[in-house]
């Protein structure tokens, strides 16, 4: 294999996998069906990061609606209903990962958004738990069996505490790279004293 063929194999997995973890990033944005400041800026740090893809499509156009919204010149709920659809618009081309593989990281993805603005709301809690639901093809994967444990025991009450919050706070945050620092440190301001035990970190 020469180092042109390589360099392409790269570029297409790398991008294969940035689609699969933007859709989830949206996903897990707008779950609770609210969108604000931080997540948008997590966002177009997510852009930053994958720059040199911007010469790929549908890059090219992911960035240019990311760039606008940056601008002003999209409202930002119209921005994640745009990029969600042209991420499932280049669905079909997505080929380098099995559907399992693009699903876990589509999993990462969202814990990713979940998270991105440093708070876990209710309704996260509770859309995440039923993505996972209508997920169970992940069963026997990490990080899905942990999660979706750890879910079903913080709503098994119906009622969600401040503890059972950070305790999730600081299971995602073993998996999931938060870009912006000041979110990031505040994270981890909050889980200083969260102790997770029984589960070993991996990515995907």
């Amino acid at each position: 294999m020469n180092e042109h063929t390589l360099n392409v194999i790269t570029a297409k997995s790398r991008a294969d996998k940035a689609i699969n973890s933007l859709k989830g990033i949206l996903q897990g944005i707008n779950i609770d069906k609210k969108v604000n400041s931080q997540e948008i800026n997590e966002l177009q740090k997510w852009a930053n990061e994958h720059n040199d893809l911007i010469q790929r499509n549908p890059f090219n156009e992911f960035m240019e609606i990311i760039s606008q919204t940056s601008l002003g010149d999209i409202p930002a709920t119209e921005l994640i209903e745009d990029l969600y659809w042209l991420c499932q618009k280049y669905e079909g081309d997505n080929y380098y990962y099995n559907g399992l593989t693009a699903d876990l990281q589509t999993l990462h993805g969202i814990c990713h958004g979940v998270l991105a603005d440093g708070i876990i709301e209710d309704e996260e809690v509770n859309r995440l738990h039923d993505w996972l639901n209508e997920n169970e093809h992940l069963s026997t994967y990490w990080p899905y069996d942990e999660l979706r444990s750890l879910v079903l025991s913080i709503i098994s009450d119906k009622k969600i505490d401040e503890e059972e919050r950070l305790v999730l706070m600081a299971f995602i945050n073993q998996f999931v790279d938060i870009k912006d620092s000041n979110i990031k440190n505040t994270i981890s301001s909050q889980i200083e004293d969260v102790k997770i035990s029984g589960h070993c970190s991996s990515r995907i």
